[in-house]
């Protein structure tokens, strides 16, 4: 299916420069487009491969200015990156199969679980007894829906997921290949012998709307009361959340984050990779979390913080600079005490 630079800039509002008959049918990275592919311009570090791409249409910003001729058609927007994300969610819902039906067998649904007409349960997976089923809900092969789980409208399972007994998923939301939704939080007491007597994990998880959670990422389920993972949140891959962590709406956090326990995350955080969160301690809104950062005290709403121990940024860029001149300032000390030392000597 192709559309004209005419038809895409008047879906997303923009403006077209150059031939706005020319079509495209695709997406493609700026360096590797061809005259079939639709391209964009966000970040300004990419702005040389404007001039030798053959991309056929570019989304660019408003107030980009060329520096030398163009030959791509060039549609002007507000942010093109956010109205690249726009264009490749319609493309996808127009190009994706749509699934429906029972058919796959064999596959198991549990005796009084209603399934509605459009929903789809693939071949090997497993719906257990008191399963409320949205309406359009996919839940591919190999997966495991627990007894009393709850999945809203529109959600998505894939292949290999598995979400326990009693957990609570919203509408729309998708859960990639090998998440596990509500295995037992990590709850042991102590005895006197050194031995460790495992606490019953009494509680669920709950996922809200619009929430999207990474393959491989595991939630664990609270010891009572919810794990919750709030409103348009997305979780990368290989995320670890623990029992009776509280993520707000709209978090985005990247690969191989881990949170301990009871550890209460805000709304409109960015965490990024390889973060460690220590438990029973408080995230504000809006704050930003630099790579392999390790968090062990709360933090205010509005911070960003960068290393370990979490410090502000730009105090950690100062850190990080004296550090890759500790060598020099070394070398220099000890030339410092040596002619010290010749002094004395005379």
């Amino acid at each position: 299916m192709e559309f004209s630079a005419q038809q895409i800039a008047e879906l997303v509002g923009g403006t077209v420069e150059g031939d706005a008959q020319r079509k495209v049918g695709t997406f493609a990275k700026i360096e590797e487009a061809g005259p079939h592919d639709l391209s964009f311009l966000a970040n300004l570090k990419y702005a040389h491969h404007l001039y030798s791409t053959e991309a056929g249409v570019i989304l660019i910003g408003n107030d980009f200015k060329p520096e030398q001729p163009v030959n791509a058609t060039l549609i002007r927007v507000a942010d093109p990156y956010s109205t690249l994300a726009m264009l490749m969610r319609m493309a996808d819902e127009l190009s994706r199969p749509r699934l429906s039906g029972i058919t796959e067998q064999p596959s198991f649904v549990a005796e009084g679980v209603a399934v509605p007409a459009d929903a789809y349960i693939g071949a090997f997976a497993y719906v257990g007894a008191g399963t409320s089923l949205g309406a359009g809900v996919q839940i591919h092969p190999q997966a495991y829906i627990g007894p009393g789980v709850t999945i809203g409208e529109g959600t998505i399972i894939y292949p290999g997921a598995k979400i326990y007994h009693g957990c609570r998923i919203g509408a729309r939301c998708i859960i990639h290949a090998g998440a596990v939704i509500g295995a037992d939080g990590f709850g042991f007491a102590p005895m006197a012998d050194g031995t460790y007597s495992k606490i019953p994990q009494m509680g669920c998880v709950e996922i809200a709307d619009d929430v999207e959670i990474g393959a491989n990422t595991t939630i664990d389920r609270a010891t009572m009361g919810a794990t919750v993972v709030g409103r348009g949140s997305k979780l990368d891959n290989l995320i670890q959340i623990a029992h009776n962590v509280e993520v707000g709406t709209d978090t985005v956090m990247a690969a191989q984050a881990g949170v301990a326990g009871s550890a209460k995350i805000g709304s409109g955080c960015m965490i990024g990779r390889q973060v460690g969160i220590a438990g029973h301690i408080k995230i504000g809104d809006h704050v930003s979390l630099g790579a392999q950062s390790g968090v062990h005290a709360s933090i205010a709403d509005g911070n960003t913080l960068m290393g370990t121990p979490a410090v502000d940024a730009r105090k950690f860029m100062r850190i990080s600079a004296y550090n890759n001149r500790l060598g020099d300032i070394f070398a220099r000390v000890k030339e410092i005490e040596k002619e010290l030392k010749n002094q004395s000597s005379k």
